[in-house]
């Protein structure tokens, strides 16, 4: 089973690649429309800061540092840049679950609610991970940038 998280998770760290790699210019990936918040840098910083830390820092203790803040305040970061931060994640994947016990409960304080054991937590990052793909696919074409 912690092969298939890791396969599911490298899966979508894949596609958000793929994702950013359609976009015509590093511009277009921080632009932010009229209602949309966030824009699609700011998600990919979102979902690396995400996974390293309730993953990597956590579970793995890798010594990442989190700042949320800036997860979602920075700007035009390059995209070669990004692809550098999605590739290091998937290796902290590669070397953290492969020895995780799933049954294990996840540390508590890190959450407002008890999040269960591992595997509940691995099942909600996965989601947030792909929700967060889908509308990053969204913002693209609502910019005209269909590929």
């Amino acid at each position: 089973m912690k092969r298939d998280f890791l396969y599911y998770f490298k899966r979508d760290l894949n596609k958000l690649k793929k994702e950013m790699e359609q976009y015509p210019n590093e511009a277009s990936l921080w632009l932010t429309p009229d209602g949309i918040n966030n824009s699609a840098g700011n998600l990919c910083c979102h979902l690396v800061g995400n996974l390293n830390h309730y993953i990597g820092c956590v579970l793995g203790e890798t010594g990442y540092v989190r700042n949320r803040t800036e997860e979602f305040e920075c700007k035009d970061v390059l995209r070669s840049v990004l692809y550098e931060r999605i590739e290091a994640t998937i290796e902290m994947l590669e070397k953290v679950l492969p020895d995780l016990d799933l049954s294990q409960p996840y540390p508590k304080g890190y959450f407002s609610v008890d999040m269960g054991d591992n595997h509940s937590l691995l099942l909600q990052l996965l989601g947030h991970l792909t929700y967060h793909i889908g509308q990053i696919n969204y913002h693209r074409r609502l910019l005209g940038t269909s590929v």
